[in-house]
């Protein structure tokens, strides 16, 4: 699998912007180092630690709602879901993520706000291990869509 890391310019003050981080309760240990990864990296562009909000879902199904009560708020300047959704032996996995994907984009054009859809959708949980680092894109990713579509 070839591995790359994207390079997005940032040029803004990011001091004043507040984002919320949706993360659920599944799968919560590599969620929650998923989210760790991600604020850091807000951090490190300049959001400050209070303007971060952990949300907390209880799978990945439940995002989209959550996300929608908060663009409806518009109280933060973008959202990132993060997630991880691990195939199983069922076809669960597929319909999880199609409706966690589709859920989000809809509520990211209805409201108008940029939502970064950082749920892992893996085979297992080795790939969602290696996939951890990709929360500072997830954060780099928010604050080029604000830097940019303000």
């Amino acid at each position: 699998m070839g591995k790359y890391k994207l390079n997005i310019p940032l040029n803004d003050n990011f001091a004043k912007t507040k984002i919320a981080v949706i993360v659920p309760y599944f799968n919560e240990d590599i969620g929650l180092k998923l989210y760790q990864k991600t604020a850091t990296e807000l951090t490190h562009c300049g959001v400050k630690k209070q303007n971060i909000a952990l949300i907390r879902v209880p799978g990945a199904l439940e995002i989209p709602l959550a996300a929608s009560h908060i663009a409806k708020n518009k109280s933060y300047n973008a959202i990132i879901a993060l997630g991880v959704v691990i195939k199983g032996d069922t076809d669960h996995y597929e319909h999880v993520c199609r409706e966690t994907y589709h859920g989000i984009m809809k509520i990211s054009l209805k409201y108008d706000i940029p939502i970064v859809a950082g749920v892992l959708t893996v085979h297992n949980r080795k790939q969602a291990v290696e996939r951890i680092e990709k929360g500072a894109d997830f954060a780099r990713n928010a604050l080029f869509m604000i830097q940019n579509y303000k």
